[in-house]
């Protein structure tokens, strides 16, 4: 018996309620996927394997929640992942607000080099929209994504999806310095 013919048996084993087989299958499944998405939507690979790691996390606590099928399952942990994208958005803007405002001392550990030419610019740029619509944005020009199967990902109608990627488009050129005023 070779390998691969016992790991067979091992899967048709399983029982199909095992929470922590699903969500092990899910992570085999997704997780590249989501890591290439996660790095475009954070600024360094290191929050971008947070991310992951913390949508499979939230898979991990509610199993039952997470809908059967590859494109539903996909779609489900695509929006967690968008999720916890806008929960540490928001809690930057704070953060961003309260040294603005000169309620939170800045720690002199800061990296001093936040911005890098080009690359830079762009995540700059890409920070400036909201969180949906720089998902989609993503999703989109840089991931190759198809407008119907982002809507179905995000959750919203394909009419959406084309407002989203116009008005993002438009803010991006502006935030380059290409659009008009």
């Amino acid at each position: 018996m070779d390998g691969q013919a016992i790991a067979m048996t091992v899967a048709v084993e399983q029982p199909p309620d095992d929470a922590a087989g699903r969500v092990g299958a899910l992570f085999d499944r997704h997780h590249q996927r989501l890591f290439k998405l996660a790095r475009r939507l954070s600024r360094s690979p290191e929050d971008a394997h947070d991310l992951v790691q913390e949508t499979f996390l939230r898979a991990a606590r509610s199993p039952r929640s997470i809908p059967e099928g590859v494109p539903n399952e996909e779609a489900w942990l695509v929006r967690v992942l968008i999720n916890i994208c806008r929960d540490r958005w928001r809690q930057s803007a704070v953060r961003t607000r309260a040294i603005a405002t000169g309620r939170v001392a800045t720690d002199a550990a800061v990296d001093p080099e936040p911005h890098l030419i080009a690359k830079s610019l762009v995540q700059h740029a890409l920070a400036a929209l909201s969180p949906r619509r720089r998902a989609i944005l993503v999703l989109y020009e840089i991931e190759g994504a198809t407008i119907p199967a982002i809507a179905k990902l995000v959750g919203v109608s394909p009419v959406t999806v084309r407002w989203h990627l116009s008005i993002g488009r438009h803010e991006m050129a502006k935030a380059l310095g290409r659009g008009t005023p």
